[in-house]
C-alpha cells in the first residue's frame, strides 16, 4: 500500500507534484479505471489543523463550484503523517491560459472567478469559527518585521505611513470564510473552458476584501482585465468606495511585508515579490490614490 492508505490498493499511479509554495506534500494519482485524484500529506502533528481543513473544504464544496473535493482523510506513514485525498480539477492552470486569450475572455473569466468568490463568502459561519478579534495588530507586527529587516526597498516611507494611518480601513465588513489564496495560480482552466478551484490550505475566517490583494500580487500581472472582470462580478458592477479604501491598505501591507515573507524561499522568491512591490507603487501612485491605474484604465476603454 503506498503510505499505508488502505485505498491505494486500487491505485495505477502516484507522480509527485512540485509547484505551489505549501509545505504540504503533494501526488496526481491515478487508480486503476483511470480517476485522476490529488493526494495531500501533511505531519502527523497538524492532524487537528487539517481534520478542520478537510471539513471547510466540504463546506466549500455544498456551493457546487468545481473544486478538488474532498473524498478522504486519515493517518498514514504509520501515524507519521495524515493525508487528504481530494478530486483532481483537470485542466491548466489560468496564469497559463489567460495570456492566450483576447482581453474580453480574460474579462470574462475573471467575471466567472468574481461569481465563484461570492458563492465561497456566502457560506454561513459556523459560530465556533467566527472570530474574536481582528487581524489588525498580526498586520502591523508583520509591518514591524519589515522595518526591522535588511530588505527594505528605498522609499517605502510612504507606504508604511499609508498602511499606519489607515488600518481602520479594513474590517469593517461581516466577517467570512476566505478561500486565503484566490488569484489565477490557484485557478484551473478546464476543457470546458469553465472554472475549477484548488489549494484551500490557507483557508480562514475574516474580512471579504482582504481576498482581493492578491489580484495586484499575482493577478495584474498576467491579466488586468481578469482583475476588472473579478472585481466587477463580485460586486455585481457597483463597486463601493468602501472597497478600495480598504484594499489600498491591504495591497500596501502586502507589497512590502512579502519581500520578508519570501526570505524563507531564497533570493529568487525576494526579487519576485520586490519587483511586485515596485509594480503595485506604480499602479496606486505611491499611495496617492487609491483605485488602481489597471482598474481605472480597463473600466474607461
Amino acid at each position: 500500500m503506498f503510505f499505508g492508505i488502505g485505498s491505494s490498493k486500487n491505485w495505477r499511479s502516484v507522480t509527485p507534484v512540485e509547484k505551489g509554495w505549501s509545505a504540504d506534500r503533494k501526488f496526481r494519482v491515478v487508480t486503476e479505471d483511470g480517476r485522476p485524484l490529488l493526494l495531500r500529506l501533511s505531519d502527523a502533528g497538524l492532524r487537528d489543523e487539517k481534520e478542520k481543513e478537510y471539513g471547510i473544504i466540504e463546506k466549500y464544496a455544498q456551493t457546487g463550484i468545481n473544486l478538488s473535493a474532498p473524498l478522504e482523510f486519515g493517518v498514514c506513514e504509520d501515524g507519521k503523517s495524515v493525508y487528504m485525498l481530494l478530486n483532481w480539477v483537470e485542466g491548466r492552470d489560468l496564469e497559463e491560459v489567460l495570456p492566450e486569450l483576447s482581453e474580453g475572455e480574460q474579462y470574462a473569466l475573471g467575471r466567472e472567478a468574481g461569481e465563484i468568490l461570492r458563492r465561497i463568502h456566502s457560506i454561513p459561519l459556523s459560530p465556533e469559527d467566527m472570530p474574536t478579534g481582528t487581524k489588525k495588530p498580526k498586520k502591523l507586527r508583520q509591518l514591524a518585521l519589515y522595518e526591522g529587516s535588511d530588505l527594505r526597498i528605498p522609499g517605502d516611507e510612504i507606504a508604511l505611513r499609508y498602511v499606519k494611518e489607515n488600518m481602520d480601513r479594513i474590517w469593517q465588513e461581516k466577517p467570512v470564510y476566505l478561500h486565503g489564496d484566490f488569484h489565477p495560480g490557484n485557478l484551473i482552466y478546464t476543457p470546458e473552458g469553465a472554472l475549477g478551484v484548488i489549494d484551500f490550505n490557507r483557508w480562514e475566517v475574516g474580512d471579504p476584501y482582504e481576498e482581493f490583494y492578491k489580484l495586484e500580487s499575482f493577478g495584474r500581472e498576467v491579466s488586468a482585465p481578469y482583475c476588472v472582470g473579478q472585481i466587477d462580478a463580485y460586486f455585481r458592477d457597483a463597486v463601493p468606495e468602501t472597497f478600495w479604501k480598504a484594499l489600498a491598505v491591504y495591497v500596501a501591507h502586502a507589497s512590502l511585508y512579502s519581500i520578508k515573507w519570501a526570505e524563507r524561499f531564497g533570493q529568487e522568491d525576494i526579487d519576485g515579490m520586490i519587483r511586485r512591490c515596485r509594480t503595485a507603487f506604480e499602479d496606486y501612485d505611491g499611495f496617492r490614490i487609491c483605485i488602481p491605474k489597471w482598474y481605472a484604465e480597463k473600466t474607461r476603454t
